[in-house]
């Protein structure tokens, strides 16, 4: 469990209580989060990314082939939508356009890393933060009080179903690496499409293995959520944050734009089309020099200064036309609006994503929108295994361009990734990384906007200070 640190303070009607969370765990990387009780409920917050990566500057003078390599080494949760947003800017960059093959083909991958990557998050991730297992690592240590409330008997059938969620993620690892070479940092995503043709003998393999992920999507991982939802609905009510979503398209569905997942930004309860353009970067609150903010990626720099007086994170503060936006599943599923699944339509009693209504933007509500995502990309799974061709091209061989920019727009698992390259004689210029987990956790911006996570964590219960449980659970519903 993470160290936990409430300031010492008289308990009284008024009185305000720090508490640290340092690090956040069951969550990849590296995550601090301060947070200011008063009343029984989280009154102020602050993220903290205490990690520099520093990508950016090592791509620079390399061949632009390399960079869907090495940017798979951003993350070990989501290399795979790392090396998607890469070859997507790469072929923006050397003009080359995908055969139908190779399309469905990266689908296949990054459809079955979507799938892991969303069972990982519910049973291994988050789960305990509503159900307990065993007295033993890894399931201890826990909070001393930490806010169980499932009868027995659910309980047990979520710890069963924890152990075989390991199981459905290795097979997940099999599919991605049935045509993309290996699992993690996938080499088959290349520049022009793919380097595995698909065969039959490999498809035959890849779709015996979707069957069992599928029948345990739509039999144990959904159910389980929506299980969950009731001794837990009051989390249906807290974590609600801006409510603006940003959502840059995922799952081409042809060589026209149209993608599963759609493209779009929704402000202030309006829905707008996305205008690449309108992306800043700022960074009054980051470790980053001060004349780089209010850029655009395709302007964008990566000057580190861990010494600057008044910053508090690595994260730079992207804003989508001034203002902040969540991204990640409810963001995509909102933009979206599709049916729900069957099940969601009984539970909830509505039919589409939007008639949620507000509870969707919530601790709770976010995993429904995971939850309901899985069965949609599954589904999606399912097609793709029937238009794929055994034997055609899957790659579009194209020399080096000797200048050219690229911008690959895609979503990772947890939210809206941006990779943008510069290419001069051949060797990449500038390479700049908006990441996932960037339009949440980030710090105040210039203009003193929280972020969308911290903005979520005002308001949420924290009835003990020494056992902040929702502090965690809202952490971990964005998936950071």
């Amino acid at each position: 469990m993470a160290g936990c640190t409430p300031q010492a303070a008289p308990v009284g009607a008024g009185t305000k209580i720090k508490v640290a969370i340092d690090p956040v765990t069951r969550i990849e990387g590296h995550l601090k989060v301060e947070v200011e009780v008063k009343d029984g409920v989280v009154s102020d917050a602050r993220v903290f990314g205490g990690m520099y990566r520093g990508f950016e500057q090592i791509l620079i003078g390399r061949d632009p082939r390399d960079a869907s390599q090495i940017t798979q080494r951003i993350c070990g949760v989501c290399p795979t939508a790392h090396a998607t947003a890469s070859v997507l800017a790469l072929d923006d960059a050397f003009k080359v356009k995908l055969t139908d093959n190779g399309r469905i083909t990266r689908n296949l991958i990054f459809g079955a890393n979507f799938l892991q990557s969303h069972i990982l998050h519910f049973y291994h991730l988050a789960a305990l933060d509503y159900v307990n297992g065993p007295d033993t690592a890894p399931f201890i240590p826990r909070y001393a009080k930490n806010d169980v409330r499932v009868p027995k008997d659910i309980n047990d059938v979520a710890v069963g179903q924890y152990l075989e969620a390991l199981e459905m993620r290795k097979i997940c690892h099999e599919m991605v690496a049935l045509f993309g070479g290996k699992m993690p940092h996938v080499p088959g995503l290349v520049v022009g499409g793919a380097s595995e043709i698909p065969t039959q003998e490999k498809l035959v393999a890849y779709a015996e293995r979707f069957k069992k992920v599928k029948k345990f999507i739509m039999e144990k991982y959904v159910p389980l959520v929506y299980l969950l939802a009731g001794p837990y609905g009051d989390l249906l009510k807290t974590g609600g944050g801006y409510k603006n979503c940003v959502a840059w398209g995922v799952f081409p569905m042809d060589d026209k734009g149209n993608t599963l997942l759609k493209r779009g930004v929704f402000t202030d309860g309006k829905d707008y089309p996305v205008d690449p353009a309108l992306i800043k970067e700022y960074v009054k609150y980051s470790f980053f020099d001060d004349a780089t903010t209010g850029l655009n990626p395709r302007e964008g720099k990566t000057v580190p200064n861990p010494n600057k007086a008044g910053a508090y994170s690595f994260i730079k503060a992207p804003r989508y036309n001034g203002k902040p936006h969540e991204a990640g599943p409810l963001a995509r599923m909102w933009v979206t609006n599709p049916e729900l699944s069957k099940i969601g339509q009984e539970k909830l009693g509505v039919k589409k994503m939007r008639d949620i209504g507000d509870a969707a933007f919530s601790i709770l509500g976010r995993h429904v929108a995971r939850a309901e995502e899985t069965v949609m990309v599954a589904n999606a799974v399912e097609q793709w295994l029937s238009e794929v061709k055994p034997g055609k091209d899957t790659y579009v061989p194209v020399p080096v361009p000797d200048s050219g920019e690229g911008l690959g727009l895609t979503e990772a698992p947890r939210g809206a990734l941006l990779h943008y390259v510069n290419i001069k004689d051949k060797k990449i210029a500038n390479y700049q990384v908006t990441s996932a987990t960037i339009w949440n956790a980030n710090p105040m911006d210039d203009m003193g906007q929280k972020g969308p996570m911290e903005k979520a964590l005002i308001g949420v219960p924290v009835p003990d200070a020494a056992n902040p449980v929702n502090v965690g659970r809202l952490i971990r519903s964005f998936d950071p």
